[in-house]
């Protein structure tokens, strides 16, 4: 994300990759106001020509839309904002919906200024705007799965699996067929992959080290314990991928969530749910506030965590399009690491 002009009560940005849409979908709430280049059927050039009906022609113009709702998925490549129209050369009062999508220009208002937490959002997208996905293929003999990870989320990409019941049943155990399916497999990755994509490949036994040479590019090799998803979790959760994956906002929210669960699972220093936050925080004890960006902005939560910065606390807005958070959604949607038992 770039901010080409800042004012009290509004952005204009341009969206740079699919994580800059992730945060804006979480700035585009109701009572705000979107701006954008779109098109309407102008009326007024409909009618009939040469004996046959003529359509309405589409106008590009400038819209802007008092919100109402926005909808967007992880990994996709647009965002959609729905709202009435407040601003354009025609339609005032209609409803309309912009398409946001990347390398788009778009103006964000609030006639109420923006709280911290939203600046704080904008400063993070546009610090790791332009980052490389990375993805994690779990490598076992009969079976390889592959994770994409983006800045706020993991998900399946692909699986190919040697197992009873799919596409290879009946196969023999042996080096030939192990020897094509791995050569399969390096062949679609690779067609599928952006050039240069950082990779890790990691799974239990020597799997891994078979395929690694088959596919080109930036790879790392990492023993897990387990397979498959777990394996991924496991390699995101213990931070073994090093400096490939440390830059990703996911990664570093995982790494913090599982210290609050294990902080829940011996008794030690850390506070969930609204009553127990709010009692942490009136007695400075809380050294780092994990909420889910959504929960966020509900319920009053905004002004709550604005004291956060009283007392010298951090704020992680998590996604929750990933394993830890949902796991967080599970616990209330906040939990807060203090810095002594309260």
């Amino acid at each position: 994300m770039k901010i080409l002009k800042r004012e009290h009560e509004s952005y204009r940005l341009r969206i740079e990759c699919e994580d800059d849409l992730w945060a804006l979908a979480r700035l585009c709430v109701k009572g705000r106001f979107i701006g954008m280049l779109g098109q309407r059927r102008d009326q007024t050039t409909s009618g009939i020509e040469g004996g046959r009906a003529k359509a309405a022609m589409r106008k590009t113009m400038w819209i802007k839309l008092a919100i109402e709702s926005s909808e967007f998925q992880s990994f996709s490549d647009n965002l959609r904002v729905h709202g009435i129209i407040e601003e354009a050369q025609i339609d005032k009062g209609s409803h309309h919906t912009h398409i946001v999508e990347l390398r788009d220009e778009i103006e964000l208002i609030s006639c109420h200024g923006f709280p911290k937490v939203d600046h704080d959002l904008v400063k993070e997208a546009c610090a790791s705007s332009g980052r490389p996905k990375v993805v994690i293929i779990m490598v076992e003999t009969d079976e390889v799965v592959l994770f994409e990870l983006s800045g706020r989320g993991m998900r399946e990409v692909s699986m190919w699996t040697m197992r009873g019941g799919g596409k290879y049943s009946g196969a023999k155990s042996s080096e030939g067929v192990s020897k094509n399916f791995f050569a399969k497999i390096a062949n679609e990755i690779s067609e599928y992959l952006p050039e240069n994509t950082p990779m890790v490949l990691a799974g239990p036994g020597h799997a891994r080290e078979r395929l690694a040479p088959l596919i080109e590019g930036p790879k790392q090799l990492i023993a897990t314990s387990m397979g498959a998803r777990s394996g991924a979790n496991e390699v995101i959760r213990d931070g073994l991928a090093g400096a490939i994956l440390a830059d990703h906002s996911m990664v570093q929210e995982t790494i913090l969530l599982e210290e609050a669960w294990k902080r829940i699972s011996t008794d030690g220093a850390v506070a969930y749910g609204r009553k127990q936050i709010e009692n942490a925080l009136d007695q400075g004890a809380i050294e780092t506030l994990l909420i889910s960006a959504d929960i966020l902005r509900e319920d009053d939560w905004t002004k709550m965590t604005e004291s956060l910065a009283d007392i010298g606390a951090d704020l992680i807005q998590c996604s929750t399009d990933h394993d830890a958070g949902e796991q967080l959604l599970g616990m209330g949607g906040a939990i807060a690491l203090l810095r002594f038992k309260v």
